[in-house]
This record gives structure tokens, C-alpha cells and sequence, in this order.
């Protein structure tokens, strides 16, 4: 077996070395867990995919990721071509209109209704559809898409990782759409970390005034209760009195 030799940058050596942690074993273990993720998917990707349940197989693909695969494959029946391209997965990933990739690519001014027409330019290619299978760049773009979030550490493939993955993908016509506009791989990973970091952001800042307008709710029935506890006493005296003057009673 060949050996592998990791490089680690000073200070994190220094620290690894410093808590004594077994690095072979932990490389062994993420190794193991990126070689089932990426077969998975390379699996999947070589399959037929012209079935309902096509995406069942993705199972660590987001709900969004999953809706992608399948516009793509529409996209490819629509154009008649023989195979799903890496166009057919771009295509897919702007038509669905709500994924954070979207979002990424304004973030570093790229109009996704230009990469849509950028899209829609290409030729057509050799008939030969339905296409049922991925072509080889599409196939190597999603298992790029699954190394990308490996690599950022996610345990869900969404479509910011499927932008890197067809960023990267060196020869489908969807990276080099892509390349032309601006996007690179640098970059997107840059403005993927940045995008998840301000959602994470977001999330917390919604959750804490969540948590404080429960608080003020908590606080404010809290109140309200001992008020009630405080004049029910006084209350009752006032009954009484009222029953002592005839002032209550039954009907006249």
C-alpha cells in the first residue's frame, strides 16, 4: 500500500503534537468517510437516472441539490442530447431560483440570468436523447461537488458545493461558462464561506430575539399573574361587602 504523507501547516503540527492526538488514525478514519462519499456519488452519477426516484441514492444531497439533479435531467430531455451535461447541471442550479449558489454568484457580481443565457448559447450538440446517464464531465463535477464539502468540513451536499464542484471541473462546458464570467475557484470558495458564515450569523441573530421576545412574553404573563395574585384578596372582600349591603344577588 502506498504511504501518504500529510502536510500540516506549523501551528497546527505544533498543536496536534502538543495534545498527542493520533494522526493516522484520524487521517485513516476521514479517508475511509471521503472514499464512501465520493463512491456514492460516482456510483449514482454512472447510473440511470431517468426514474422518479433517481435522487434517492444522493442521500446526503440536500432537498434543493436533489430538485437540481432533476431539472438537469429535464434540461437534457429538452434538448434532446445524449447524455446530462455539466450545462445541464448549471442550468438546473439557476432555474431552481432559491439555492444559496445563487446568492454566492451575486455576491461577487455575477448575474445568474447571465450564466442562464450564457447557458442557453451553447450548442446543442449530438442528438441521441433521452439522456439517462451523466456525461464524464458532469459525473467528475459532482464528485468535485461532494469533495468540496468534505473539504469544508459539511456533512449535506448543497448547491454552493455543487458551484465549486463545476467551477473546478476542468473540461465541461459549464466551468468554462463559468471561468468566462468571472468565477473562479478561489473566489467562490471565498464567497461560499463567506455566504454560510453570514446565514450561521443570521440563524443566531433570529433565534436570540426569538428567545428574548419569549422572555418579554414569559416576563409580561409573569406579572400579570401576581397582579391577579395581589387583588384577589381585595376582591373577595369587596364580594362580601357587596353581598352584606344587598347590592348582589338573584333577579329582582
Amino acid at each position: 500500500m502506498p504511504k501518504v504523507n500529510v502536510y500540516l501547516p506549523d501551528e497546527l503540527a505544533d498543536n496536534v503534537r502538543e495534545m498527542g492526538l493520533p494522526v493516522s488514525a484520524i487521517c485513516q478514519r476521514a479517508l475511509e468517510q471521503s472514499v464512501k462519499r465520493v463512491g456514492a456519488i460516482r456510483a449514482a452519477a454512472v447510473g440511470d437516472l431517468s426514474g422518479p426516484d433517481a435522487t434517492a441514492a444522493l442521500t446526503l444531497f440536500t432537498q434543493r441539490a436533489k430538485d437540481v439533479i432533476m431539472l438537469a435531467v429535464r434540461r437534457a430531455h429538452e434538448r434532446g442530447a445524449a447524455e446530462i451535461g455539466s450545462r445541464d447541471l448549471l442550468h438546473g442550479m439557476i432555474s431552481e431560483g432559491g439555492n444559496l449558489a445563487l446568492h454566492v454568484l451575486r455576491s461577487i457580481e455575477v448575474d445568474p440570468a447571465q450564466v442562464l443565457r450564457e447557458v442557453e448559447r451553447l450548442e446543442t450538440g449530438d442528438p441521441g436523447g433521452p439522456a439517462v446517464r451523466m456525461s464524464r464531465a458532469a459525473a467528475h463535477a459532482l464528485e468535485l461537488t461532494v469533495v468540496e464539502a468534505i473539504v469544508l468540513g459539511h456533512n449535506y451536499v448543497g448547491c454552493e458545493h455543487l458551484l465549486l464542484g463545476l467551477v473546478a471541473e476542468p473540461e465541461g462546458s459549464a466551468g468554462a461558462v463559468l471561468r468566462r464570467l468571472g468565477v473562479d475557484t478561489k473566489t467562490a470558495r471565498q464567497a461560499v464561506a463567506a455566504a454560510l458564515a453570514g446565514y450561521l450569523h443570521l440563524q443566531a441573530n433570529q433565534a436570540n430575539q426569538a428567545n428574548q421576545a419569549a422572555g418579554a412574553t414569559s416576563v409580561a404573563a409573569a406579572v400579570n399573574t401576581a397582579v391577579t395574585q395581589a387583588l384577589q384578596p381585595v376582591l373577595t372582600r369587596l364580594d362580601r361587602l357587596e353581598e352584606r349591603a344587598g347590592l348582589t344577588g338573584g333577579d329582582s
